[in-house]
C-alpha cells in the first residue's frame, strides 16, 4: 500500500489506535503497558507492551472471550459468531437486543448493569492476569454510563482476591482503571499517532 500510494502507511485497528492515542496524550501517557476496552457498538481491546500496540497472528480479539454466565441470566447471546461471548452479552447492541432499549435509556439501578458488571469485570480480571497492564481504560458508550466503574473496580478487586500483589490494584484502584483521558477522540488522535511514528 506505501509503495502504491507514495507515501508511508499504516493500518491498525481502531481500538490498537485508541490505545496509541491513550498512551502519547491520555491516560496512559506516563506507562508503556496498558489496555483500552472499548465497549459500545462492539467490544474490542487493545493493548500497548513496551510502548508498541500488539499484533500477532491476527489482531487481538478480546471482545471475544468466552466467560462464565452470571446467575440467572439466560440471554442467548448477541454475537453471531459465538452467542454468548464478551460482545454478545455486554456490547451496546447485546444490552438493547436483551432490554428493548439502548443503555443509555436504562436507570442507574436496572438489573442490566449487575449483569455488565459481572461480564466486564471477568473480562478485566482475565486480561489483568493476562497482560499484566499498568493501566486498564475503559471507553465506548456503554462506559458512559459513570456508575459502572466503581461496580467493575471492586469485583475486579473481589476476583483477584489479593493475588494481584500491587499497589495499583490493591489501593489505588480508582486511578488503576479509568476512562479515557481523551474521551471520545482516542481513535482519532490514535491515527496521528501512527501517523507520527512512521
Amino acid at each position: 500500500m506505501a509503495r502504491s500510494l507514495n507515501i508511508p502507511t499504516a493500518f491498525d485497528t481502531d481500538v490498537n489506535g485508541a490505545a496509541v492515542g491513550e498512551h502519547a496524550w491520555g491516560a496512559g501517557q506516563d506507562i508503556d503497558n496498558l489496555l483500552y476496552l472499548s465497549v459500545g457498538t462492539g467490544f474490542g481491546g487493545g493493548a500497548i507492551v513496551g510502548g508498541v500496540p500488539v499484533h500477532g497472528l491476527v489482531h487481538p480479539e478480546m471482545g471475544h472471550l468466552i466467560l462464565p454466565r452470571a446467575e440467572g441470566d439466560d440471554f442467548k447471546g448477541h454475537c453471531p459468531f459465538h452467542g454468548p461471548c464478551l460482545e454478545g452479552m455486554a456490547s451496546g447492541p447485546a444490552i438493547k437486543a436483551r432490554w428493548g432499549i439502548p443503555a443509555e435509556s436504562l436507570l442507574p439501578d436496572h438489573i442490566a448493569w449487575e449483569f455488565e458488571a459481572h461480564y466486564l469485570s471477568l473480562a478485566v480480571t482475565n486480561l489483568i492476569l493476562t497482560l499484566s497492564p499498568e493501566r486498564v481504560i475503559m471507553g465506548g458508550g456503554v462506559m458512559q454510563q459513570e456508575h459502572l466503574f466503581p461496580a467493575i473496580r471492586s469485583r475486579v478487586q473481589s476476583h483477584l482476591n489479593g493475588y494481584v500483589q500491587a499497589y495499583a490494584v490493591l489501593h489505588d484502584i480508582d486511578r488503576y482503571i479509568v476512562p479515557p483521558g481523551l474521551g471520545n477522540n482516542a481513535g482519532v488522535l490514535g491515527a496521528m499517532g501512527l501517523a507520527f511514528s512512521l
